[in-house]
């Protein structure tokens, strides 16, 4: 009987999705240039430009020419997409991926009045 030999399959996934990531950027920043948004979320350009199409076509941003840049603007009140996420809403995703970081201790400490 011969022995199988598997090499560990690496795991390529993370917990949020390019069009979250751009959003955060956005969010943080509605007049953030494509090619910034890119390098902050290691993206190519125009794989930004697609996620931001998507994003204006699923009613969660809109765009206005500000001189030869966009100001974006995100839809407030827009439900996250997924059944599995219905209830909270795109806005209470931004404001965690958009607070300012905290120390682990504060996360995770219980609060005593």
């Amino acid at each position: 009987m011969e022995q199988e030999t598997t090499t560990p399959r690496a795991t390529r996934w993370t917990f949020l999705t390019s069009h979250a990531r751009v959003l955060a950027q956005i969010a943080r920043d509605p007049g953030i240039r494509v090619r910034d948004i890119a390098a902050r979320c290691l993206l190519t350009e125009r794989a930004v430009q697609r996620i931001i199409a998507d994003l204006e076509t699923g009613g969660y941003l809109s765009h206005a020419r500000n001189g030869r840049g966009n100001r974006y603007r995100v839809q407030h009140g827009t439900r996250l997409r997924h059944p599995a996420d219905a209830g909270p809403t795109v806005d209470d995703l931004l404001a965690v991926l958009t607070a300012q970081a905290q120390r682990p201790d504060d996360v995770l400490a219980p609060r005593h009045p």
